[in-house]
């Protein structure tokens, strides 16, 4: 996180988030300090909640893993807010997303242009998703894959993987970081045949290449294109 996250954090009266990333900021958190913790799904109540302690003038920290503005809390806050005519202030405080945080691990895959795309078909027609892979592959951009896989939906990283197959060489570089950044990190670097051999889950960040990514001394690399 940023130094401005934690000059927040300690500054706040009220702590709002999902309970298993507060408890990586746990170290963070006063003993003075209220927390307010729900489990997974419960976004929009902890966005309500948050907003109700800080119309009672309290100062509140909305936690959000990696940047809150990247599938994070921003947006249904703003919503939410605008539902609700609301005009208390808001400060959104950037932070590393999972796609930098991995793609550093990895070497440096995302040199050039690339999309983000979450494979979670919660809130998104997975008919929508799989389009917006093969628009991004046709283009030739390197993709990072959020929530990639969870215990449920184990074949549609698999239809992807396939999807992929038909137009980038199975020799295409693949990088695999679970946890990333957050200790007991875990780094692989494969490639777009055997990827789904491996262990992911709703942890792991899923980095492929473009057609002119590569893999050198165990660095995946993609090029801009400087004449060196």
């Amino acid at each position: 996180m940023c130094g401005r996250a934690r000059q927040c954090l300690s500054s706040s009266d009220v702590i709002v988030g999902y309970k298993t990333y507060l408890s990586l900021i746990k170290h963070l958190i006063g003993e003075d300090q209220q927390v307010v913790s729900s489990g997974m799904t419960r976004e929009v109540e902890r966005c309500e909640k948050a907003i109700a302690l800080a119309e009672q003038g309290l100062r509140v920290s909305l936690v959000s893993s990696g940047d809150p503005g990247v599938y994070g809390m921003a947006g249904i806050l703003y919503q939410l807010l605008e539902q609700k005519d609301s005009d208390i202030p808001v400060e959104v405080v950037p932070g590393i997303t999972a796609a930098s945080a991995a793609a550093a691990s990895l070497g440096a895959p995302l040199m050039h242009d690339f999309a983000c795309i979450s494979l979670s078909d919660l809130l998104t027609p997975w008919s929508t998703i799989l389009k917006r892979v093969e628009y991004a592959v046709r283009g030739d951009f390197v993709i990072a894959l959020y929530n990639p896989k969870s215990k449920k939906r184990v074949k549609h990283i698999e239809e992807v993987r396939e999807l992929l197959l038909n137009i980038l060489s199975p020799d295409t570089p693949v990088g695999i970081v679970r946890n990333a950044k957050r200790g007991q990190e875990e780094v692989i670097i494969t490639n777009l045949k055997d990827f789904t051999s491996h262990t992911i889950d709703m942890f792991t960040t899923v980095i492929i290449g473009n057609s002119q990514s590569y893999v050198r001394d165990g660095k995946f690399i993609t090029p801009r294109g400087y004449q060196l």
